[in-house]
């Protein structure tokens, strides 16, 4: 007696393990992320633009603030904050690397532009990017 499996199960499990083999064999960097407003609370639907030489991608923040994106090449790109159509804040050096992902949080709460490295924890690089309001 056979067992056939449903095709779509069968698909679903190469992908996992695709995926799972990809991330294990070095298939990119990891780019991620939580957006803040002026009063500490998540941006939902903000852009995040990734851009490098001859790459640009876009990406939403969930309803908790958070994107990611998985698969970047390592390097360094130009990552743009954009809520509603208008130029939040902007990095035009953020690195990422292989073997841990990088970290970049906008904080629009703060009192200036400025970077805010933090020492490395769980194997992440991290950044917090602090924005003033406009005056």
């Amino acid at each position: 007696m056979e067992t056939m499996f449903p095709k779509s199960l069968i698909l679903s499990l190469v992908g996992v393990l695709l995926v799972t083999f990809g991330v294990f064999a070095g298939g990119g960097s990891v780019l991620e992320g939580v957006v803040k407003d002026a009063t500490g609370h998540p941006v939902k639907g903000a852009d995040v633009r990734i851009e490098a030489k001859n790459f640009s991608k876009i990406l939403k923040t969930d309803a908790s603030g958070h994107y990611v994106t998985e698969g970047l090449a390592v390097g360094t790109y130009k990552v743009t904050l954009v809520i509603n159509g208008q130029v939040k804040a902007s990095i035009l050096d953020a690195k990422t690397q292989a073997d841990k992902p990088t970290q970049l949080n906008f904080d629009l709460s703060g009192k200036t532009v400025e970077k805010v490295y933090r020492p490395p924890m769980y194997g992440k690089d991290l950044m917090d990017i602090r924005v003033s309001p406009p005056h």
